[in-house]
C-alpha cells in the first residue's frame, strides 16, 4: 500500500459543482476486473484498483489516467488472502479517493482437477481467495455503506455456483458461497439504501480459459462485453445478473436436473 503522506497522485477532491463516484475494485489488474476498470472510469469514475501485481495495475493506471489526462486511477498492491490488512488497506483507499460509492470484488482463481484428482490444496485457495477474500472486503465495507444509507456492493460470482458439478466441486463451493454471501448481505443492507449485484457470468474469454485442463468455450463472452453488462446492473440497480443472459435460462434448467439423473451426468 502506499504511504498516505507519500502519495502525490491523489484525485481531485469531489464537490458539489464536481461531484465525483468512486469506486474500489479488488482483482483489477487482469480480465473482467481490467476490462470493468477502463469501463468505469470511461464514465466518470475514480478507482482505487487493487490486485496482487503492482507493475500490472501500475500499467492499467498509467493508461486510464493518460486517456482521462487526469488522475483517475490509483493503484494499490494487495493479496485478496491477506485478511487481516483489510481494515487499514480500506481506511487508506478511502482517504485517497476522498470517500467511496461502490466496491467491486471480481479478484477470483481457479484450477481444473482431473475427474479422478482431489487436490485439497487447490480447493483451499479457491475457497481463500473467490469466497473469503470477498467476504473481508465487503465485511469490512459494509458499515460505511449502512451509516451512510447509500452505496453499492458489487460480487462477481458465477454461473458455477447455481449447482455442485463432477467437474470442479472445490470451484463450484467457492461460488455458491459467494452467491448466498451476496445475497445475505442484500437482504441486511437494501432496507438501508444499499444496493448488493450479483454477478454470475458464464464462460469468459480470459487468460482462465488457457489453463491446464480448461473446458473449450461454450457461449463465452469478450471481457469487455461482461464490463459493458456489470456497468448496466449497476446503473439499475439490480440484485442479481448472468452474463450473458442465455445462461440464466440454461442455469435454470440444470438446476431442475433431478438429483438422480444429475448425478450421472459428466459436466
Amino acid at each position: 500500500m502506499p504511504d498516505l503522506n507519500k502519495n502525490p497522485n491523489r484525485p481531485a477532491p469531489a464537490t458539489p459543482l464536481n461531484p465525483r463516484r468512486r469506486a474500489i475494485i479488488v482483482g483489477a489488474s487482469g480480465g473482467i476486473g481490467a476490462a470493468l476498470s477502463r469501463k468505469l472510469a470511461r464514465e466518470g469514475f475514480t478507482l482505487a484498483l487493487i490486485d496482487r501485481s503492482q507493475t500490472t495495475l501500475q500499467s492499467l493506471c498509467d493508461e486510464i489516467n493518460q486517456t482521462a489526462k487526469e488522475t483517475r486511477a490509483l493503484a494499490y498492491e494487495h493479496d485478496a488472502t491477506q485478511y487481516n490488512a483489510v481494515p487499514d488497506a480500506l481506511r487508506r483507499v478511502v482517504a485517497d479517493l476522498g470517500g467511496v460509492d461502490a466496491l467491486v470484488y471480481v479478484a477470483g482463481v481457479i484450477y481444473f482437477p482431473a475427474l479422478d484428482e482431489f487436490n485439497f490444496a487447490q480447493d483451499q485457495k479457491m475457497v481463500e481467495v473467490n469466497l473469503l477474500g470477498a467476504m473481508a472486503w465487503m465485511g469490512a465495507i459494509a458499515p460505511l455503506f449502512q451509516n451512510a444509507k447509500s452505496g453499492q456492493i458489487v460480487g462477481v460470482s458465477s454461473v458455477a455456483g447455481d449447482r455442485g458439478r463432477i467437474g470442479n466441486p472445490g470451484y463450484n463451493a467457492s461460488k455458491a458461497g459467494m452467491t448466498n454471501y451476496l445475497e445475505g448481505l442484500r437482504n441486511r443492507l437494501t432496507r438501508h439504501g444499499v444496493n448488493v449485484l450479483t454477478v454470475k457470468p458464464g464462460m469468459v474469454k480470459t487468460d482462465m480459459l488457457k489453463l491446464p485442463g480448461a473446458p473449450k468455450p461454450v457461449l463465452a463472452l469478450e471481457a469487455d462485453q461482461v464490463a459493458d453488462l456489470i456497468w448496466d446492473g449497476m446503473k439499475k440497480r439490480k440484485q442479481t445478473i448472468y452474463v450473458a443472459g442465455i445462461w440464466k435460462l440454461v442455469m435454470l434448467v440444470i438446476r431442475h436436473i433431478p438429483s438422480f439423473i444429475f448425478r450421472r451426468l459428466n459436466f
